[in-house]
């Protein structure tokens, strides 16, 4: 706004700069899909270590992969976690006191809660007495025995008209417990609660539908719960069955299911080898039979063979896993390291706890599977068990997609999320040559700083990246539509997956030239 030049002097005016800073979003949030001991199941939940997973979730359980993934992803460098626990036919626990009509109930499903003790006790004080004026007052104490998490309830009651109304309390702020039915309006007896027989379960094996959501007519559930989630970059779905068992795979249809999904979400899902693809031939037959092998999706990699680790609930022994937690991990830690444009491959991408690999691939064999865009784990004597790969679905040769390096791919939907959570601000602005400008600022600045960064090729920024809006991009035609149209072009940094090393003889002579 103007100022009022009414006296002689030097007026000063803030002029608004158009600046609107666009914030890069994260880069590695991996959702984790399946089974879990405990936890909530009616939402995606954020952890940020293991030790909360155990904590909220049971930790590593011998009935499914998902802890174990978890675990692994922390370990090799992952730093934030979406867990969505799916169950099938899982029950919550059922607690009654004896001369008491107040039933209680695990808060969640599974046979975990048989931990739970649970106690009753009248001792109010009586200044809250006559402060509350409500007979109904007692005290509830909740405590697991396995995990040692402790909750307390004091002056609570069993009038729905009070202040402390007990089923809304635990509702709200219990994470153990829940009130089985309706409370009846009297002082609860004193003492211990004891399990009601024949209660809890924590369920059977998942179908196909438990864990994409299509089969829940009642509530969202399994990969739609993620629909909550503000955001995730990656996707792992470890099969619901333990790697040591028979037919322990994650479906193709789920996979489709997720790589759809997470085209949807701009996000990247990382595929497990099937458990019989016991050497390269396997693969080899496979990949090119589209109704044994998840779509050729530029959102979605897959990579061979499984791994082996020490298995901590039984004994320290070596057993098979399958590695999609531990490549989320080297993707976050890369990630943290280097940026989301260099590759989550090569000597740096160590498998951090992992014992050796189910199958020992050479060169050659390596070579036949990367043409076909199947990432490779590698054990070298020099640099041990590493990440030998870089392709996405789409990467095998005989595609030539542009989508070919992972790398790539992530630094578009990296790109293409930001851009879209930061330019919101455009809608219903007046669509002119003046917001135009404003947006080839915004957006180029965001750009420029990748390119600082090292995101993109080259040394000179008007060849590294360009950012359009203007009356060529937005026609009189898309004004009168209500359109602007940004046009954004980078040119991505590849890996160099093929190191051609040219040496020849010279004579003394040309040497010393």
């Amino acid at each position: 706004m103007s100022s009022n030049l009414t006296y002689p002097g030097v007026y000063i005016e803030e002029v608004f700069s158009g600046v609107k800073t666009i914030t890069g979003v994260s880069t590695s949030v991996t959702a984790f899909i399946g089974r879990t001991k405990k936890g909530p199941v009616d939402r995606a939940l954020v952890i940020h270590s293991f030790i909360e997973f155990e904590l909220v979730y049971g930790g590593l359980w011998k009935e499914s992969n998902l802890g174990y993934a978890v675990e692994q992803y922390f370990l090799n460098g992952g730093k934030d976690a979406v867990i969505v626990r799916v169950y099938n036919e899982a029950k919550n626990v059922e607690f009654g006191l004896t001369g008491s009509q107040l039933k209680l109930m695990a808060a969640n499903p599974g046979l975990w809660a048989i931990n739970l003790e649970i106690k009753i006790d009248r001792e109010i004080e009586e200044e809250v007495k006559t402060d509350r004026d409500d007979p109904t007052l007692f005290n509830l104490y909740v405590s697991d025995k396995d995990s040692g998490q402790k909750e307390s309830f004091l002056n609570v009651s069993a009038n729905p008209e009070k202040i402390g109304f007990i089923k809304s309390l635990l509702e709200d702020q219990s994470n153990l417990v829940r009130v089985l039915e309706d409370v009846p309006l009297v002082q609860p007896t004193e003492g211990i609660f004891e399990i009601i027989e024949g209660s809890g379960s924590d369920g059977k094996r998942l179908y196909d539908d438990d864990i994409t959501g299509l089969g829940s007519s009642e509530q969202k559930r399994g990969l739609r719960l993620l629909d909550a989630a503000d955001i995730f970059n990656l996707l792992c779905i470890p099969p619901d069955i333990p790697s040591y068992e028979p037919n322990s795979d994650t479906s193709v249809s789920v996979y489709n299911e997720a790589i759809a999904y997470c085209n949807s979400r701009r996000a990247f899902l990382i595929i497990d080898p099937p458990q019989n693809w016991t050497n390269k031939s396997k693969p080899l037959k496979e990949i090119g039979d589209l109704s044994k092998s998840p779509a050729r999706h530029k959102n979605a990699g897959i990579w061979f063979p499984r791994i082996k680790m020490p298995d901590r609930k039984n004994g320290n022994r070596i057993r098979e896993f399958v590695p999609c937690g531990i490549i989320a991990g080297i993707m976050a830690r890369t990630d943290a390291e280097r940026g989301i444009w260099k590759s989550a491959a090569g000597l740096d991408a160590t498998l951090n706890g992992v014992f050796d690999l189910t199958v020992k691939l050479t060169d050659e064999e390596n070579g036949d599977l990367n043409i076909l865009g199947i990432n490779c784990l590698r054990s070298f004597d020099f640099a041990g068990i590493v990440n030998w790969g870089a392709r996405t679905m789409r990467g095998s040769d005989r595609i030539q997609d542009e989508w070919k390096y992972i790398a790539v791919r992530r630094t578009a939907l990296y790109i293409e999320e930001s851009l879209y959570r930061g330019t919101q601000w455009i809608v219903f602005e007046p669509n002119d040559e003046k917001l135009w400008s404003q947006i080839r600022l915004n957006i180029g600045s965001f750009m420029q700083d990748l390119f600082v960064k090292g995101a993109f090729q080259g040394t000179d920024p008007k060849k590294a990246y360009f950012v359009k809006c203007d009356s060529e991009t937005t026609t009189q035609t898309d004004i009168d539509r209500g359109v602007v149209n940004i046009l954004i072009g980078f040119a991505p940094l590849k890996p160099a997956e093929f190191v051609v090393l040219k040496i020849q003889q010279i004579n003394q002579t040309e040497a010393g030239a």
